[in-house]
This record gives structure tokens, sequence and C-alpha cells, in this order.
């Protein structure tokens, strides 16, 4: 099970977008496409089958998992979280700071 899943907020924690947030668009493995973060330059070639024009596109490159921490809401920063099993055999992410639940 992952730490952190597709539609979380996270905040950079290391590397050129240091301290930047946003809401994760895909998870691969080990690494994270977050919206708005890792913005990279593009040469693209266009594409008449496909509707798409040429030139120079920015888009999200990936980033990798180690360099995010789930953001905490309640405190306004990121934090650790560990897995719990609930009485109904269910398991749920808890931030570490405060104990409250990730998931609902």
């Amino acid at each position: 099970m992952n730490r952190i899943r597709k539609g979380d907020e996270v905040i950079v924690i290391a590397g050129r977008s240091k301290g930047l947030r946003g809401h994760v668009l895909r998870v691969d493995g080990e690494k994270l496409l977050v919206e708005n973060v890792n913005m990279v330059k593009k040469h693209q070639k266009p594409n008449p089958a496909m509707n798409r024009g040429g030139g120079i596109v920015e888009k999200e490159a990936p980033i990798h998992n180690s360099n995010v921490m789930l953001f905490n809401p309640a405190t306004g920063k990121g934090d650790r979280v560990y897995y719990k099993t609930l009485e109904d055999d269910r398991k749920v992410r808890i931030f570490k700071s405060n104990g409250e639940a990730v998931d609902i």
C-alpha cells in the first residue's frame, strides 16, 4: 500500500520545486505526477493525426515520492503517515502529528 495516492495533496520538500503544493495526478511506482510542480519545457513535433500543433509546451515531469510529503491541512505543513487497521478490517492512513485519519 502506497503512502501517497492519486488525488492527495502533497508538498515538495526537496528539489527545485521545494515548497510548492499540488494534487497528485498519477502514481507510477515510486514516481508521482503532481499538478504545477516540476514544470519542464518540451519541444513537441506537430501531429496532424491527433490535431496537435508543434512548438514548445510546458508540462509536469514526474517527481520521486521521497521528495514529497502528504500535506496536513490541520497543521498547514507536510506530515508523515502510518497505517492503522480498524475494527472492520479496513486499513487507513493516520497523520503522525495529530492522529487524524487521512482516509474517511
